[in-house]
């Protein structure tokens, strides 16, 4: 069984991966796009089949989409109270759901994001820090986690 601390320290090891629309490579000369990550990690630890992938979207996807196949290849559906490090977090700049990330143990307490962000240009961690600007919509466990 795969834990939530090797899904986070999975994810940290992407840190400073270039972003990559459907970038699914970590890594200085890689990239990855924010559904790249979780697709990557779980890949890597064996919760889904080398291969599995959600390609085909848009740089800014619908969210329907996005959506019906995370709940389709994803565990539990979570609430932020219920969210864990090791969980996929699903959030909204807009009115639709479109940016991923996986929730790590932020240092000074509580949660962070892990996540590749198109404005930095690199998977980045930072504090879990909802706002108006960043809605949480859901979040969701990989299966086979413990």
């Amino acid at each position: 069984m795969t834990t939530r601390e090797e899904i986070v320290a999975a994810a940290r090891s992407t840190l400073g991966t270039p972003y990559l629309h459907q970038g699914r490579v970590p890594g200085k000369a890689g990239g990855m796009d924010c559904v790249g990550l979780p697709v990557w990690v779980a890949c890597e630890l064996g919760l889904k089949p080398q291969g599995f992938d959600m390609p085909g979207y848009q740089r800014n996807p619908d969210g329907h989409s996005l959506m019906r196949n995370i709940r389709r290849e994803m565990a539990a559906e979570l609430t932020i109270e219920e969210t864990r490090p090791g969980d996929v977090i699903v959030v909204s700049f807009d009115r639709y759901p479109h940016h991923v990330g996986i929730a790590g143990d932020y240092r000074s307490g509580g949660l962070s994001l892990i996540h590749a962000d198109g404005r930095v240009g690199k998977v980045v961690e930072h504090r879990l820090l909802l706002s108006e600007r960043m809605r949480f919509v859901a979040a969701f466990s990989f299966p086979g986690v413990v």
